[in-house]
């Protein structure tokens, strides 16, 4: 299925005659795949690819901006290991209503393994205007269960005080076993938070 993935946005690419970093989304139901959007930059998941091909994908799209012949072929992405990444929001967790303010304290999760991506500081001021993301939290690992156990590490070392999280929300997730098995779809976090 993945290969037949693969060979749909190619085919698209080519016909497109489309030459950048991008991405194409797609629901998966029944066996069966749904183009949903191409997204012509780099999306906030980016890290993970990166974390699971070695790739700097952020590098790479400067340089074919630049006018830098691209050197990658398919045959030379090899895929290893498994990567998640957890939005780390300014928002209530329970309400999901942003929570702007001021950054007390701050504490970065690190270790093998781990990546975190954020501007934020001990002193920042998350503004109430904008997007309430403050920060990507993404672990890898050789399999799949070691990714998800440094990622319950990591939420459990990440400390951001003076505002609300998320954090608390994707540790639940994490921990959950039937999002651990895999196999979840697009009404398993509504189902999860009525429980």
């Amino acid at each position: 299925m993945r290969e037949k993935i693969g060979e749909s946005v190619v085919n698209a690419c080519r016909n497109l005659k489309y030459r950048g970093a991008g991405t194409f989304e797609f629901l998966f139901e029944n066996n069966c795949f749904y183009f949903i959007e191409m997204n012509t930059r780099i999306q906030v998941e980016h890290p993970v690819t990166e974390m699971v091909t070695g790739i700097d994908l952020i590098k790479e799209q400067i340089k074919i901006a630049s006018d830098i012949p691209f050197t990658l072929k398919q045959k030379d992405i090899k895929i290893r290991g498994h990567a998640l990444e957890c939005r780390i929001n300014a928002e209530d967790a329970k309400t999901f209503m942003p929570s702007p303010g001021t950054i007390r304290m701050v504490h970065q999760p690190g270790g093998p393994g781990i990546r975190f991506d954020s501007h934020i500081y001990t002193g920042y001021t998350v503004p109430p205007n904008y997007d309430s993301m403050i920060g990507k939290l993404i672990s890898y690992g050789e399999t799949r269960e070691d990714a998800f156990a440094r990622m319950s590490n990591a939420l459990d070392e990440i400390i951001i005080e003076g505002i609300k999280t998320n954090i608390e929300l994707h540790h639940r997730i994490i921990n959950d076993k039937a999002f651990v098995q895999g196999g979840t779809n697009i009404h398993y976090l509504e189902k999860m938070l009525k429980e």
